[in-house]
């Protein structure tokens, strides 16, 4: 019996700590940030709670592109660097608020609303977030545009974008 209780508080605190979050990411060449996420997937102790924990690494210049999280409310906390936040609210006024952020800044970027951070310094930033859905989602907004499967007929991007075709079967052989 004392083995098996020995055995459940063992496996409880296996599901309910983690220790991958305090280890720097390399950023992602291309846009030179790199998000590691906690989830319920990885750490089971997360289930049923509704959060979703991140750690953002961006290199010097780095950027985590315009996004959205269609689930989730995001408040992010600077841990290193300094970083210019923003998000867009949405149509019609499609108003942009932005700020920059440092060590210790704390800011909050709406469910659904396309944002981003982006690294204005020469040394690197890290920042945590957390989100308040267990599956908060993420589109991509160069990616889902762009990049899609099977691709968005390039006169339909041209048109809503007001691009030449040309530009437009360009940025789609970039992403």
């Amino acid at each position: 019996m004392e083995s098996f209780v020995r055995t459940q508080t063992l496996l409880q605190l296996t599901t309910l700590s983690s220790w991958g979050l305090m280890f720097l990411e390399t950023p992602l060449i291309n846009l030179g940030s790199n998000v590691t996420l906690v989830n319920m997937d990885m750490f089971p102790g997360l289930n049923t709670l509704g959060i979703v924990l991140a750690r953002v690494d961006h290199a010097p210049y780095g950027l985590n592109p315009p996004h959205i999280h269609p689930r989730a409310t995001e408040l992010l906390i600077v841990i290193e660097g300094t970083l210019l936040v923003g998000f867009v609210t949405s149509n019609p006024d499609n108003r942009l608020f932005t700020k920059v952020l440092n060590k210790g800044d704390i800011f909050v970027f709406p469910m659904g609303l396309i944002h981003f951070q982006f690294n204005i310094e020469e040394t690197n930033s890290v920042a945590f977030s957390s989100l308040d859905s267990q599956k908060p989602g993420l589109i991509t907004i160069a990616n889902a545009t762009f990049g899609s499967n099977p691709p968005i007929n390039p006169y339909v991007l041209a048109k809503a974008f007001q691009l030449d075709k040309s530009v437009i079967n360009y940025l789609q052989q970039k992403i």
